[in-house]
């Protein structure tokens, strides 16, 4: 299968200057996230005592998808992500589709991050900061990819920080008790799966590494390096932080935690980190932020120039390099909504469009050949069941929601290549 325009070099090709360290620290940025601030009531509260069978699970599907993202990335260095890998190995609609469900799903995802920061650092005027935080995170990608990057590693070093106080207070406290850990009968396949599904969206970020490939040195050494690096420093940082959590308050009352990471503090006695881990809270989100702004102008920018949206995103800054209509349109809409509504409770069907989007990376790369770099046959078969069964139990509203964007997609395809097929004739 030949390789497009947009994967080997166009007019307006993105500069190549993200090194190893450069692209596992976005990963970090986009992995070590909000997420683990708020992810852990809802899975405990799905799978009690199942909680870190559920992360295990998540694990599972999220190095599947990683590793088909990566060869794929190798293969493929080109701004998009699976847009360009569904597109190459599948045919143009599988690529749109999987566009189309990141594009809007993480949209209102990047809104939904927005208003996370102005709750935490002034909850009174959440919308306010939400659109300052979304205008000056734009401003910073627009002077970049290197400056991003930069400002990644800042925020990941303090939201590590943040982890670690966490986890160091709660192992060494007197209310830590190890049989909190014990996998008990409240446990069931059902919950355990629905609190992998939930997990699983805190290890998504590492597609961010994928789908800035046009902007990777080397990227046929540095993307296979940076995804499993970035993925297996995550998972770490979640598992010690989530034993920690669980040491302290144990599954049921984890899972009525409104702050879990608060909760956790104060309830091994250090009463005084409560607002340490509500400004790492904030931090996290804005990182959260930065990222899915990165991945959504990318993307946008590989769809317009196939001009499945407005051709004129497609355009590339002479000077920084980095697609500055696509960052500022994309920054325009989320403050938009980041100032009139709020998202933060109805993003379901981004949920289930991220594990519609990974399941086609892994059904492309099933078809890579051995010489193109193909994964071991048995990574995307899991992925791709993985993707399938995390989504389907995910709340039944996430599921009609998410289906109902990707339909909505799909008819808007079929409209466009009707009415083109008319024009020709």
């Amino acid at each position: 299968m030949t390789t497009s325009p947009t994967a080997t070099g166009i007019p307006d090709e993105l500069r190549r200057r993200l090194g190893v360290s450069d692209a596992v620290v976005i990963g970090l940025g986009s992995m070590i996230g909000a997420g683990i601030f708020a992810a852990l009531t809802p899975a405990a509260h799905a799978a009690g005592s199942g909680l870190l069978l559920g992360l295990a699970l998540a694990a599972v599907v999220a190095y599947c998808n990683a590793t088909s993202s990566a060869r794929l990335a190798a293969r493929y260095p080109a701004s998009g992500g699976t847009y360009v890998y569904g597109r190459e190995r599948l045919g143009p609609f599988w690529g749109y589709l999987a566009g189309w469900g990141f594009v809007v799903g993480k949209t209102a995802s990047c809104a939904a991050m927005a208003l996370t920061v102005g709750a935490y650092v002034w909850p009174g005027q959440a919308h306010a900061v939400a659109v300052a935080a979304v205008v000056a995170l734009t401003a910073v990608n627009y002077a970049g990819v290197q400056k991003s990057a930069w400002l990644t590693r800042a925020i990941v070093a303090v939201v590590l920080a943040v982890l670690a106080a966490v986890a160091v207070a709660a192992f060494t406290s007197g209310a830590a008790d190890g049989a909190r850990l014990d996998v008990g009968s409240d446990a069931t396949f059902g919950g355990v799966l629905q609190a992998a599904g939930l997990l699983f969206f805190a290890f998504a970020g590492y597609a961010r590494i994928a789908t800035l490939g046009e902007e990777v040195r080397d990227p046929q050494r540095t993307i296979p390096r940076a995804v499993p690096l970035a993925l297996g420093i995550t998972l770490a940082v979640y598992a010690v932080v989530a034993v920690a959590v669980l040491t302290v308050l144990g599954p049921q009352k984890l899972a009525e935690a409104t702050a879990p990471l608060s909760d956790a503090a104060r309830a091994a006695g250090a009463d005084w980190l409560a607002p340490v881990v509500r400004g790492g809270a904030a931090v996290a989100a804005l990182g959260t932020l930065l990222a899915l702004v990165l991945g959504v102008s990318r993307t946008t920018l590989a769809m317009a120039r196939d001009r499945h949206l407005p051709h004129v995103l497609a355009a590339v800054h002479p000077r920084f390099q980095v697609p500055h209509r696509a960052e500022l349109a994309v920054g325009a809409v989320v403050a938009a909504v980041a100032a009139t509504a709020d998202v933060r409770g109805a993003i379901g069907f981004s949920s289930f469009g991220v594990l519609a989007y990974y399941a086609i990376a892994n059904a492309s790369a099933w078809t890579l050949s051995p010489e193109e770099g193909r994964p071991a046959r048995a990574i995307p078969v899991i992925g791709l069941i993985g993707c399938a069964a995390l989504a389907f139990a995910l709340p039944g509203t996430s599921v009609v929601a998410g289906a109902a964007v990707l339909a909505a997609g799909a008819g808007w395809y079929g409209v466009r290549r009707v009415t083109a097929a008319r024009r020709t004739r």
